[in-house]
Order: structure tokens, then sequence, then C-alpha cells
């Protein structure tokens, strides 16, 4: 290899260099993105985005206290429940019930409070609360769902505006700029980020609280089943 020919390089090199200074590009923040991406209808898109997901967030944090709480239950719950139950205390049963905040207390409340009365009614009572606990879990998350899907159909919707503000700009421009395409290129793009992201943020939140739901169901059938094995057995 030459001299000569490393000397080109080298100045083709410190040419490029210079160049790419003599440009430049400017840095712009997320909020100034975001800002230029909001004209028009962009802005409502956006807004709209904002407000689903901030009310994404509190469901998902507000359910999360909630499922944690319900799923904490106090040692030996279902054996202190036995030991009343079988030493006839109903009342004292139930007021342990009482003052537990998980669900499974609450469902075997009912139960309590209907014995002498026939199996079949005490099973329906510990169904129908169940239910009720069940619902009560669930609550507020089917906004969750929902927001999984709609969202990126509304970012895309903005998309679509976006690309309809560029060709129309186009038309009316006496000459094709970078500038001229910018303001819809950059309401497409960012509608189409913020879209996804409440999207995934949503449709992530929903699946983890789903499971945790699991979870809590779980300890409520094994608690009702325990309640009425003990009312089955020969000695109750």
């Amino acid at each position: 290899m030459s001299l000569t020919y490393l000397l080109q390089v080298t100045g083709v090199a410190e040419t490029a260099v210079k160049t790419v200074e003599t440009m430049g590009t400017k840095e712009q923040s997320l909020w100034t993105i975001v800002a230029r991406s909001s004209v028009g209808f962009g802005l409502v898109i956006n807004i709209a985005l904002a407000l689903m997901l901030g009310y994404a967030v509190f469901v998902f944090v507000e359910r999360f206290l909630a499922l944690r709480k319900a799923s904490k239950e106090e040692d030996n719950f279902l054996a202190k429940i036995k030991e009343y139950l079988t030493e006839g205390k109903i009342d004292q049963a139930k007021d342990y019930c009482s003052r537990s905040t998980s669900p499974s207390a609450r469902m075997l409340e009912k139960g309590i409070a209907r014995i002498g009365k026939p199996i079949e009614s005490i099973a329906a009572s510990i169904e129908n609360t169940g239910k009720l606990e069940v619902l009560r879990l669930e609550q507020r998350l089917s906004f969750l769902a929902t927001a999984a899907g709609a969202a990126p159909m509304i970012g895309f919707l903005g998309t679509t505006i976006g690309m309809v503000v560029v060709f129309i700009d186009l038309e009316n421009a006496t000459a094709l700029e970078i500038k001229t395409i910018a303001p819809g290129i950059m309401t497409a793009m960012v509608t189409t980020v913020a879209g996804l992201i409440v999207g995934i943020v949503s449709f992530m939140g929903y699946n983890y609280l789903v499971g945790r739901i699991g979870k809590v169901v779980y300890q409520m059938e094994n608690a009702a089943l325990e309640f009425m094995d003990l009312l089955n057995s020969p000695g109750k």
C-alpha cells in the first residue's frame, strides 16, 4: 500500500468530518418532539393516549395493592376456623372471619352464618359470595384489556392522519423541503410510538393482574373445599 494512497484516504476522512461538523444536528428533547407532533388532530390523539396511559397506570397500581392485600392470610387461618367449629364455637368463628380482610374470610363468614341449614344452602351461599368477591377483584381490569387493543389502533389513526397532512402539505408547497413534510411525519411517528407504549403497558399489566387474581381464587377455592369437608365429616 503506497503512502500516496494513505494520504488520500486521510484527506477524504478529514473532509467528511469537517462536513459533518459543518452540517451538525440539532438535539431535541423528548418534550420538544411531542410538542411538534401535537399539531391539529395530533394534539387530540396525544392527549387521548396520555389520559389512557395515566389511567392504566392508576388501575394497575390500585389493583396490585388490592390483590396483595387480598392474598395475605393470617397464619393457620383455616386451622383456627376448624378448631372453633369443632368445639362448637360458631360465634367466635364468625368474629374471627369478620376481623380478616381476605376474600376467603368473607366467603367463609357467609357459610358459617348458615350452619344448621341444609348443606346445599351453605354451598350455594359460599359459591355466590365467592363470585361476588371475584368480581370485586376484577373491577376496572376491563379497561386494561380495552386499552391494550384500542391504544395501538388510536396510534395508527394518528399515523394515517399524519400522512394525510403530509400529502396536503406537499400539494400546497411550491418546493419540496424537509420542513414541509416534517410536521405530518412527526405526528405520524409519535402517535404510533405512543399508541404502542400504552398498548404494551396495558397488556402486560392486565396479564400480570390476571395471574395474581388466579392465585387469590385458588386460595378461596381451597378454603371453601376444606370448610365443606369439615361440615361433611362424620363428627360434625
